[in-house]
């Protein structure tokens, strides 16, 4: 009697493998990474989502993966079946998806495309003026070891791979329409075990002689578009007043009339002279065509008293004018538009590339002001090369999904120069230096104490590297 013939079982799924077992740790730190710049809640669409794990991980309001590998697709919708994460089947860039997204992930996709610069320009169509597309991909220098992997079972086998350099990838991005805001290598040790895990990927791989060794490329982009039309955009001029008497007349004469309509918000913060007299007076006897406010903050620092004043102002665009008006309200139109183009994100002041009027900054002032500037640079991964500038703008969108992100470092800014610039980092906005000529005070002293503000900047500069360049 002959024995029956036993049908061939079914391959296992993918999540059952050695390889998917063995990369735990890695996708944990795929999706750290990403949450670094991804707050939950947001609409993300991933292509290449594999058995979706990282978009999951990212805890959208709206979730979308793609991935030409239907296995992977039907282990994505077993594995993640919560109704905010949808996936399909789907290859880039044949396949369209409808919509824009506030975020869009390539996560180890761009080496396995046929067409990598078609593939950057069809999610054009899926991105608005703050989408931010993140791709990551290996690292040639880890290619000899990955076949090591694949060879013994750790990494799946691929017959196509691009070689891909972070110059070769921001070079399609320009091509396809998209700006690189962020670049570098990630993970000099692709395995999720405490301690040596934040030793070698939080602190080692961004150290200049290690930070091009990294296991993973990692970049982050925005669509070159324009953010708005200037006649169509109103602007508010945020203007920090304390001990600045004499300088009032002088605000509301120079503070130029910009696009739509233009908002001045005065706000005096506990002055020993008569500024508050001042500006009650001045406010009530003008005629002109900006629109005023008046208001006085109910803390301490710069920081209290600019806020307060975005709480007040109604425009699109907000600006902070220093009340000394040494950074000159002239220079204004000069932020409005990179603002507008959408050339900058957050336009920062540098006082530091034409010269100064003599009186303008003390030597050691200048010395703190370019060394925190480079520490600052090193800190957003972007170049600025004048931290303490007052005169700074961004849109009022970005500033209300900013003050979302400020508790993750901590409220603690008295000048509010850092809040701004690391909150926009966190962001991933693009910070952009835009030169204004620095003047001599025409009426009273500085507030700023240099060394006791310098060793709280100085703090500050170490705050910074641990919550975002080393986090």
């Amino acid at each position: 009697m002959s024995s029956p013939i036993s049908a061939p079982s079914a391959p296992a799924p993918y999540e059952e493998s050695f390889a998917y077992q063995v990369q735990a740790g890695f996708r944990r730190q795929m999706a750290r990474l990403h949450a670094r710049f991804i707050p939950p809640g947001e609409r993300v669409l991933e292509w290449g989502c594999g058995v979706g794990d990282l978009l999951s991980a990212l805890k959208p309001a709206q979730g979308l993966g793609l991935d030409a590998d239907a296995d992977h697709i039907a282990a994505a919708r077993r594995r993640h079946p919560e109704s905010n994460c949808e996936f399909r089947a789907g290859h880039l860039p044949e396949n369209k998806v409808s919509g824009t997204w506030d975020h869009i992930v390539l996560n180890y996709l761009p080496g396995y495309l046929t067409d990598v610069q078609g593939a950057l320009e069809s999610l054009r169509a899926n991105s608005h003026p703050r989408t931010r597309l993140y791709i990551t991909s290996l690292n040639n220098v880890w290619y000899p070891l990955i076949k090591v992997g694949a060879s013994g079972g750790a990494v799946v086998k691929r017959d196509y791979w691009n070689w891909l350099s972070i110059r070769d990838l921001a070079n399609l991005l320009d091509l396809a329409g998209w700006e690189v805001i962020l670049s570098r290598s990630e993970q000099l040790f692709p395995f999720d075990i405490p301690l040596l895990d934040g030793f070698f990927n939080r602190f080692l791989v961004h150290l200049p002689l290690l930070q091009s060794l990294g296991m993973s490329i990692f970049l982050v982009a925005r669509p070159k578009v324009r953010f708005s039309e200037p006649d169509q955009t109103s602007l508010s001029v945020i203007v920090p007043m304390r001990n600045e008497e004499g300088n009032v007349s002088a605000a509301l004469s120079r503070i130029p009339l910009l696009g739509r309509e233009t908002e001045v918000v005065f706000v005096e913060g506990n002055s020993k002279d008569k500024t508050w007299e001042v500006l009650q007076k001045a406010v009530a006897e003008y005629q002109g065509p900006l629109k005023l406010k008046l208001a006085r903050q109910p803390g301490k620092g710069k920081w209290d008293a600019v806020r307060h004043g975005f709480a007040q102002a109604t425009g699109d665009i907000f600006v902070i004018q220093d009340g000394d008006l040494t950074a000159p309200p002239e220079d204004l139109p000069k932020f409005f538009e990179v603002v507008c183009a959408g050339t900058a994100e957050f336009a920062n002041g540098s006082r530091l590339v034409y010269p100064m009027e003599n009186q303008a900054m003390r030597f050691l002032n200048m010395l703190g002001n370019h060394f925190f500037a480079n520490a600052l640079s090193f800190v957003l991964s972007q170049r600025i090369k004048d931290s303490l500038c007052g005169t700074k703008m961004m849109a009022r969108t970005d500033y209300e999904r900013l003050l979302k992100r400020l508790p993750e470092l901590g409220d603690f800014d008295p000048f509010g120069d850092f809040n701004l610039l690391f909150g926009s980092a966190l962001m991933g906005l693009r910070i952009r230096d835009v030169p204004v000529r620095y003047k001599n005070r025409t009426y009273g002293e500085t507030n700023i104490s240099r060394f006791a503000h310098g060793w709280l900047l100085l703090k500050m500069t170490f705050f910074g590297m641990r919550k975002i360049r080393f986090r």
